[in-house]
């Protein structure tokens, strides 16, 4: 469920600067992305997990405000960034 050390240094290396920009908000909008993915399936199999439903929706809305971010500051590079991920909008 959640995300491993060398998958988390992937996507760092796939989407930030360099090995150490993690804080890069593309960065953080592709780990968040990752652990989105991870945690709709585990609500899958587990309906009544409240906890880990709410969680899910605050990173959803983190997710959100992070690539509004982002296509404020350039277009773009919001474009690429969620033609990458797959994401819809």
């Amino acid at each position: 469920m959640s995300i491993t050390k060398s998958r988390k240094a992937e996507l760092i290396a796939e989407f930030g600067g360099n090995n150490k920009d993690s804080g890069n908000p593309s960065v953080q909008v592709a780990i968040l992305t990752e652990r989105i993915v991870n945690l709709t399936e585990h609500m899958k199999t587990h309906k009544h997990d409240f906890g880990s439903r709410r969680g899910l929706l605050t990173m959803v809305g983190k997710r959100r405000h992070l690539l509004d971010y982002i296509k404020r500051r350039d277009e773009s590079s919001y474009q690429d960034l969620i033609q990458k991920l797959g994401l819809r909008r």
